[in-house]
């Protein structure tokens, strides 16, 4: 009895309530890890809060007051909205193959005047509250039966071939490998994973012939042997080695990086950042931030574990293990353990869309958090509100 008025207690929340419930502990560990990004952006900036630190400031401190605002909606909001989120970003990828404007050789913003954006970022939270949604609404007994499976496959492959075409290979990557982990929390059984990993591998000579562009099997050819093309396709991977091993235990100092300051680092403000963070303060520098992340995915673990509904450990589940690929597949690609592909590391590298993405996906987290008890039933679409 007790159990079943705190459930009801926690329903009725205020807007106070929810923001004593709030996870201000993971809330802080975002703060930091952002100031990381800030100090960083502003030694690329040769000591300058522009062009890119005070920009940097601004969306954070934007993002973080729409994470809050995410955060205490109630969770049913999105249970009901999640569909229509979904569509609304399919359309807009859509209208990226139509109208989208071309950036740094590929086709992956929309234009609206004062800024721009890029759908694919905002597809990656909108694909977790669909799936979350979809498996939701489903038993055990109806995971396990292939026909059901038929949807939330389409709802993948839709946005993943739309991505793909821009050509994105490290943003589509990312909300497949995601989505999998949202199917094996769902009850997918493991036997059809190894049967996807197999057709998987039998179908990559052909994906290599008629998916792939030039330029991405070329830095796959140059992941295997970047010294092949040292001034050409190799030389970024060659220089971000180099700067990593120059950084030693306890970095050349903050701003005395040679590597980034000289101009040898490609893209030192975007996706080679830690590497420009590893030169400067070392191994011990980048093994703060790593904790820091790590702090930021075990929270983010033990919130989706703690849900009592089915739709909140879902989406728990697909926000943390999407941030997961992000931390794991930038600093995999800039110490050449994976082949170079353009994904920010969180928090810390600059860009506005994917900030703003990845502080959204932490309101939904949040929300989840505050919103742990709260009960949903299988059928609940979130109309009684």
């Amino acid at each position: 009895m007790l159990h079943f008025e705190g459930l009801l207690s926690q329903n009725k929340m205020t807007i106070g309530q929810k923001l004593l419930h709030l996870h201000w502990l993971f809330v802080v560990l975002l703060i930091l890890t952002a100031c990381i990004g800030f100090a960083m952006l502003y030694s690329a900036g040769g000591g300058n809060l522009d062009p890119w630190a005070s920009r940097q400031m601004v969306r954070f401190g934007v993002g973080l007051i729409g994470m809050v605002v995410v955060a205490l909606t109630d969770l049913r909001l999105w249970l009901r909205y999640a569909y229509a989120f979904y569509f609304i970003m399919l359309a807009m990828l859509v209208a990226v193959e139509v109208a989208g404007f071309v950036g740094m050789g590929a086709q992956r913003w929309i234009s609206f005047g004062l800024f721009n954006v890029q759908p694919s970022e905002f597809m990656k939270a909108a694909l977790v509250v669909a799936l979350a949604r979809y498996f939701h609404g489903g038993s055990l007994e109806d995971v396990g039966r292939p026909m059901f499976l038929v949807p939330p496959i389409l709802m993948v492959a839709a946005p993943a071939f739309l991505i793909l075409r821009q050509p994105d290979l490290g943003t589509t990557l990312m909300i497949v490998m995601a989505s999998l982990a949202m199917f094996f929390v769902a009850g997918v059984h493991m036997w059809k994973f190894v049967t996807l990993g197999i057709l998987g591998l039998v179908s990559a000579p052909v994906a290599w012939f008629t998916l792939l562009r030039e330029y991405q099997k070329q830095r796959i050819l140059t992941f295997i042997n970047p010294e092949s093309d040292t001034l050409g396709s190799g030389y970024h991977i060659i220089q971000s080695k180099i700067a990593l091993g120059s950084g030693g235990m306890f970095g050349k100092g903050f701003m005395q990086g040679t590597q980034s300051h000289l101009n040898f680092l490609p893209e030192k403000q975007t996706d080679f950042i830690f590497t420009m963070l590893a030169e400067e303060l070392g191994l011990v520098g980048g093994l703060v931030l790593i904790a820091l992340y790590t702090l930021l995915l075990v929270y983010g673990l033990s919130i989706s574990l703690s849900s009592r509904n089915h739709f909140g450990r879902l989406v728990g589940i697909g926000v943390t293990m999407t941030f997961f690929l992000y931390v794991f597949i930038n600093i995999a690609m800039v110490m050449g353990l994976i082949p170079v592909v353009g994904v920010p590391l969180p928090l810390v590298s600059y860009g506005g869309t994917a900030m703003l993405t990845i502080l959204f996906g932490f309101g939904l987290l949040l929300c989840v958090h505050i919103h742990r008890d709260q009960t949903i039933g299988r059928r609940d679409s979130g109309d009684e509100m």
